[in-house]
């Protein structure tokens, strides 16, 4: 613990470890389906349309969630809503193999999207709570990480893997398994806001209405942005698997392989970009990331059926648009959030991103998949990126660092 603030760094490292891994597990659980619906399109006669909604219908779950449920853990508590929420989403993965019909996946994933949307704004604000000022980006950005490495990353090859030995059904349930030993640890592990030392004046002052988070121009200019950011993100983890086995013809494991580099890509930058953006600057690091994300992504949709290049071209593109996403739905709207309402910001911002960017976006792309190609789709997520480099240059830098020099 550091004696000169009462900052208690083995619980920022310990807290930041255990949100990380569950936020990890929300992603294997979330983002495992798009590498196993090439199987489930035969068992239960499925359409690249039918994926855009299972995309899109757990998004804007998600969605609503993280604005209802940010704003009540700042109010009853994080762990009143971590825990219980990563218990049910476990329990909906397993429940998503015992299906037998469109309607009922539907309804399994809107209602997983409803307990994984209150984990993100809540981890964010536990996460910002636990750190130090100095290393809320490289913080947040670890807990972002582990969604893209977990979900885009070890999810396709676990779950191509796994369907050489057993069926699309039996990987749901394996997958569920992990998050009820983690909300255990949760339970034990994480602290209230009122428990941590830099936060007791904060908490016990009364804290200012929910309508106030708009009172900065971040959080408006963060929601489009995020929303551009997703488009990206969101329309590629739907769309690439398919895109790679019945556009380019790679063979399952080699699809596997090549749309892992969109999490492996991912993870990386949602942890460097965040953490180089407490040294540059939250709005230079966005705005390059948009940049580069959108050059790269330009290169992989002129590459053929090679899987080393449309590797490293993925892994590119994934790595700084999941950075840009990572400023945007952390330490953006943490900085510019007034006092006692975190979670409330992140969550607007998640929000956003998600019904719009996650929700609307794959839904869209599915439609032009079956209508015009699914190949066209990937313009639809350059477009996202592009438009993200506009709203950027508009956003006010809140790094601490940046700000104190």
């Amino acid at each position: 613990m550091s004696a000169a603030n009462g900052h208690d760094t083995s619980y920022e490292w310990k807290a930041t470890l255990i949100l990380s891994l569950a936020f990890g597990l929300v992603g294997l659980d979330r983002f495992i389906l798009p590498s196993l619906f090439p199987s489930m399109m035969k068992d239960l006669n499925l359409t690249y349309e039918d994926l855009g909604r299972l995309v899109g219908y757990l998004a804007v779950a998600w969605g609503v969630s993280a604005v209802l449920f940010g704003g009540l853990s700042d109010r009853i508590g994080r762990r009143r809503v971590l825990v219980p929420a990563v218990v049910f989403f476990s329990l909906m993965s397993g429940a998503s193999g015992m299906v037998g019909a469109l309607t009922a996946l539907l309804c399994i994933r809107a209602i997983m999207g409803v307990a994984e949307g209150a984990v993100a704004p809540t981890g964010v604000a536990v996460v910002v709570e636990a750190s130090h000022p100095k290393r809320r980006g490289m913080n947040n950005g670890f807990f972002q990480c582990a969604i893209a490495l977990f979900g885009l990353g070890i999810a396709p090859i676990m779950a191509t893997q796994l369907l050489e030995v057993t069926t699309w059904r039996k990987v749901f349930l394996i997958a569920g398994v992990p998050g009820l030993i983690v909300a255990v640890l949760l339970w034990f592990i994480v602290r209230e806001p009122h428990q941590i030392a830099a936060n007791v004046g904060a908490a016990n002052a009364p804290k200012p209405p929910m309508a106030s988070i708009f009172r900065h121009r971040n959080i408006p200019l963060s929601m489009l942005a995020l929303l551009c950011a997703m488009v990206g993100i969101f329309v590629l983890s739907a769309m690439m698997p398919n895109y790679l086995a019945d556009y380019l013809k790679l063979s399952n494991v080699d699809q596997g392989f090549v749309t892992s580099a969109i999490g492996f890509g991912g993870s990386i930058g949602q942890f460097a970009i965040p953490a180089i953006s407490d040294y540059i600057g939250r709005r230079m690091a966005t705005v390059l990331s948009f940049i580069v994300s959108a050059v790269f992504l330009w290169f992989f949709i002129h590459t053929g059926a090679d899987n080393t290049p449309l590797f490293v071209l993925l892994f590119g593109a994934a790595l700084f648009n999941f950075g840009a996403l990572a400023i945007l739905a952390g330490p953006i709207p943490a900085e510019a959030a007034p006092p006692g309402l975190i979670a409330t910001a992140a969550g607007a911002v998640i929000g956003a991103g998600e019904i719009f960017g996650g929700g609307i976006a794959p839904q869209i792309a599915g439609s032009v998949a079956q209508s015009r190609g699914i190949q066209n789709t990937l313009y639809l997520t350059l477009g996202g990126l592009l438009a993200g480099i506009v709203v950027s240059l508009f956003l006010k830098e809140t790094a601490p660092r940046k700000l104190k020099g």
